[in-house]
């Protein structure tokens, strides 16, 4: 878990360029990141004792930031904002998929997007070539985004009532799949250079997601990749999730990928 994967580079955390100031304790939503910082164990001896001091501070962060990521689904709905967690390992397509989306999305839904990757504002710039407003989250260190990142993120892109927001989280199998953000739902992209057998593998992340993404599919005829039993695998460990077989770059299958979103965004709450 993030105890052992170099998290706690709170410091490192920057929205768009820019470290973000960490607040005290106190402060109402928290420092940015989620407080990995585990002091030593005083007691090296005991690795007992110190394994259930680790998992003890692992709830305390998840349950802070569960409470955090309440406020931001509050805030979204009340501002009848659909809000989408697109979550893979670096390399699937996320950004290419979502330059495509927002192109071929009707202008009367506004789209925004808050992009997370540890370093470089490369997707960020791709996004913002397509004429969407987007936001940079750097996190240094950070493997995943955090509801209180994605907070600071959304007061920086203040989106329309109505919007479509896509939050692009790190790219990471496993650890933005335990950190709630406040999204109405979560997405899964695996391409088909990947191997069918992720959902077993990652069986956390494809039970958290409500749609998989099979991107890639264009170069289905070129790799061992068998779609039906990677969705068959996905079932497995999720057997209400939803899936769609696209190509970013040819198109095909986006219409289906587009029908999704409309049918989250037309059920979305009114402001």
């Amino acid at each position: 878990m993030c105890a052992t994967c170099g998290c706690a580079d709170v410091a490192g955390v920057r929205l768009d360029g820019v470290a973000v100031h960490e607040h005290g304790p106190d402060h109402a939503h928290g420092p940015v990141g989620h407080g990995h910082a585990h002091a030593p164990d005083p007691r090296p001896d005991h690795p007992h004792e110190q394994a259930g001091h680790v998992v003890s501070l692992e709830q305390k962060v998840l349950a802070k930031n569960d409470q955090l990521a309440g406020r931001n689904r509050e805030w979204l709905a009340a501002q009848g904002i659909v809000a989408l967690n697109i979550m893979s390992s670096p390399g699937s397509g996320k950004t290419t998929l979502l330059e495509r989306t927002i192109r071929e999305t009707p202008r009367l839904r506004p789209v925004a997007v808050i992009e997370g990757d540890q370093e470089t504002q490369l997707d960020a710039a791709r996004i913002r070539a397509t004429g969407c407003d987007v936001v940079q989250v750097n996190t240094g260190a950070g493997c995943h985004l955090d509801a209180d990142m994605v907070h600071r993120a959304l007061v920086v892109l203040n989106p329309a009532q109505g919007s479509l927001v896509f939050v692009e989280n790190v790219g990471n199998l496993v650890c933005p799949s335990l950190f709630d953000l406040g999204e109405s739902a979560k997405v899964v992209v695996i391409s088909v250079t990947e191997g069918q057998d992720k959902p077993l593998k990652y069986p956390h992340m494809f039970a958290a997601a409500d749609l998989v993404v099979v991107n890639k599919t264009d170069l289905l005829p070129y790799v061992d990749f068998d779609v039906e039993v990677c969705v068959r695998h996905a079932r497995s460990v999720n057997p209400r999730v939803e899936v769609v077989a696209l190509s970013a770059t040819s198109g095909t299958g986006m219409s289906d990928w587009h029908g999704w979103i409309a049918s989250r965004w037309e059920n979305r709450a009114d402001p």
